[in-house]
């Protein structure tokens, strides 16, 4: 399995019967080379570091010869830089990943296994250097790749480099200098295999450690990835506001949620669309769809408004109803106008496309108490508003043809929305319709004819 697709495994186990996006390829991979840019970046860090510490510490007065410190550090900051800047150049391969690991603890452990040269000790000496302890910051530091593999192809390498350091020292003093008794080993006198058992078994544990956390990590990171782009994905098909009335629920939403709320409605919808689908070409009505949605939606938007259903040609706002809003009346009807103002170009856009094709966006606006709420089963729920201001608002659009206008609001809606700051724009027309009898409605009702 390629290093590539390491990371995705979880996916597989999880469930393995739907295919990985390429999307979820694309961000896992991107965490990875960003996890390598960061150990490059650490351990340069970790060199800087070790070096300062060098330059300003007391030298050894027992030191025999010059000490390969400096040698070995500016060693291992070179192959260090080298890395990070490939790191940015290219994805690292494992062939360059696993020579990182020897370099590392063979750097480290070289320069543990001259300590009893510099010092001119017996080779048991070397089982005994602090520096050894830099190992465990080698295995932590492969941690930051998310990826186990590593960190135990660390942990094992440091584990055989001890083994073989202490093979060499038993070895080279022969096996008289191995001990029981620990005092003896604590000067200096031999060799407690015990001792530096214990060290394997403490590097090795760390790495196990390490390494079942990280698959618990990763496996974790692969499915916040994908829930992430989902949600991501999913959050395109649903308001702002919507999502958050979802994710700020204090408990899971369920069908018959509901809030009472004072809202207004705007509905949309295009004359002549019909006509216009038999006679052109499904690639062109979509994008004449868009194109008008592209020039209505923002301005909805931009009153506060949202955009509850797409209706085919048509479409379903909402003010004040996923939120509380004081003002959805006032910001309903501006909308209402700047939509029909707008829309009188792109109608005019649209004829010098096609001719006189006779397309017309209509639309009406009604305020007063609706319900917000969730409805469906327990396999699929969709958030709508439900009340007389929405099915009132149905009616008045298609009322329009009634009265041969493309906007309309009732007399008492737009008193509310005066009472809440709307202002009349200059080229707007409001026309009172008094007394006029809508197909659904019982009594007349005082109408108010919107025009550009």
């Amino acid at each position: 399995m390629s290093n590539r697709n390491k990371l995705l495994v979880p996916f597989a186990r999880r469930e393995s019967n739907r295919a990985i996006p390429d999307r979820v390829r694309t961000v896992v991979d991107r965490f990875e080379i960003h996890s390598e840019r960061l150990i490059g970046w650490v351990q340069l860090g970790l060199g800087l570091f070790i070096a300062a510490l060098y330059l300003v510490a007391p030298r050894p007065v027992d030191s025999m010869m010059q000490q390969p410190v400096p040698i070995s550090l500016a060693v291992y900051l070179c192959f260090t830089a080298l890395r990070l800047f490939l790191s940015y150049a290219i994805r690292l391969p494992a062939w360059f990943l696993a020579l990182s690991v020897l370099v590392d603890v063979a750097l480290l452990y070289g320069l543990v296994w001259y300590f009893h040269i510099q010092y001119g000790q017996d080779p048991s000496f070397v089982l005994k250097v602090p520096t050894m302890m830099y190992v465990f910051i080698f295995i932590a530091i492969r941690a930051f790749r998310f990826d186990p593999v590593w960190v135990l192809a660390t942990g094992c390498v440091a584990a055989l480099g001890w083994v073989g350091l202490t093979l060499y020292a038993i070895g080279a003093e022969g096996t008289a200098a191995i001990t029981r008794s620990f005092v003896a080993y604590m000067h200096g006198e031999g060799i407690l295999v015990g001792a530096e058992i214990d060290k394997i078994v403490a590097i090795l544990v760390l790495t196990i450690v390490l390494a079942l956390a990280l698959t618990r990590a990763k496996r974790l990171l692969a499915t916040a990835t994908r829930e992430q782009i989902e949600r991501e994905e999913i959050r395109r098909f649903l308001p702002a506001d919507v999502e958050r009335a979802i994710v700020d629920a204090p408990a899971a939403v369920v069908a018959g949620d509901a809030v009472e709320r004072q809202a207004a409605i705007v509905i949309l919808d295009i004359r002549g669309f019909t006509g216009f689908m038999a006679r052109h070409e499904a690639r062109e009505v979509v994008e004449v769809l868009v194109g008008l949605h592209a020039r209505i939606v923002p301005v909805i938007e931009r009153h506060g408004g949202v955009v509850d259903k797409y209706l085919g040609d048509g479409i379903l706002a909402t003010f004040g109803a996923t939120r509380p809003s004081a003002t959805a009346a006032a910001e309903a009807l501006h909308a209402l106008c700047e939509i029909l103002a707008l829309s009188q170009q792109w109608e005019g856009e649209m004829t010098a496309r096609f001719g006189p094709v006779g397309l017309r966006v209509n639309g009406a606006a009604t305020a007063g108490t609706v319900v917000f709420t969730a409805l469906g089963d327990e396999h699929r729920l969709e958030y709508t508003v439900i009340g007389d201001p929405v099915n009132l608002a149905a009616k008045l659009e298609k009322h329009n043809k009634v009265e041969r206008t493309i906007g309309l609001t009732t007399a008492a809606s737009l008193d509310m929305a005066r009472a809440q700051g709307f202002a009349q724009s200059a080229g707007i027309g409001l026309t009172p319709l008094d007394r006029r009898q809508v197909q659904g409605v019982d009594a007349p009702l005082d109408l108010v004819a919107v025009s550009p």
